[in-house]
């Protein structure tokens, strides 16, 4: 399923039941690609014709690259160099007591100037499915404070932890943002295999599901956008593409 129709879904749907959506499994068709290689297989050099021909009438596939779980003292410094370095702005779900430790407020503030979208992981990746209301609700206020006191705005996404989240606890002015693919850079931690996976597996509109600290995701992530820039696609912020 595609991320707009997630879009429709945050439109139509009331919060509790916005949880019975799952993200696709990953589709298995192969893309003949291999991450540092010159020789990508014909399906990959007829992809690269496709946005070639796009990129000369100005259209561009939208996705949304997005990072859970930082932020991280050692990994996220980098891989902010790394889209800085390349124009692209990525969303960060982070978890608040990772902003607490390491000096990594500094890394919220940045995040926040160079024009990334920054969103609600909880304060301790928890399960909220496996707490009460109150406690689900203050999970979220307490990384809604630190990020509201570092840049000065209130995150508006929420991404719960695992994709769950208890029935009846709404948050009016949130959107909950699962995804459509997903990585499996936590389980992998191969940078070839990981990009293998993502660039076989994303389609316009998609959003990513990646992590920030891990080093081999962190590099995977830089050569995937790499590669899917020169495929045509442009990468934007999940609210972008969830809102617009």
């Amino acid at each position: 399923m595609q991320a707009l129709a997630l879009a429709a879904i945050f439109m139509l749907c009331p919060v509790t039941a916005l949880w019975e959506y799952a993200a696709p499994e990953a589709d298995t068709r192969e893309a003949g690609y291999t991450a540092g290689s010159d020789s990508r297989g014909q399906q990959e050099d007829e992809a690269g014709s496709d946005s070639r021909s796009q990129a000369e009438d100005g259209i561009k596939k939208r996705v949304a690259l997005t990072f859970d779980d930082g932020p991280d003292a050692q990994y996220t410094p980098v891989l902010l160099d790394g889209l800085k370095e390349r124009g692209v702005k990525a969303s960060f779900f982070v978890i608040g007591a990772n902003i607490e430790k390491d000096g990594n407020r500094g890394l919220i503030k940045r995040m926040h100037e160079e024009g990334h979208l920054i969103g609600n992981h909880t304060y301790r990746h928890v399960d909220l499915s496996n707490l009460s209301m109150e406690d689900a609700h203050r999970e979220l206020q307490m990384t809604d404070l630190l990020i509201t006191e570092i840049t000065g705005e209130e995150p508006m996404l929420v991404r719960p932890p695992f994709g769950k989240f208890p029935q009846g606890l709404e948050e009016p002015d949130k959107l909950y943002v699962k995804w459509t693919v997903d990585s499996r850079d936590w389980v992998m931690k191969n940078t070839e295999e990981i990009v293998r996976k993502v660039v076989t597996d994303t389609e316009e509109n998609d959003i990513i599901l990646m992590h920030d600290c891990y080093d081999t995701s962190v590099e995977a992530a830089l050569q995937i956008i790499d590669v899917l820039q020169e495929k045509g696609y442009e990468f934007v912020t999940a609210d972008q593409l969830l809102m617009e």
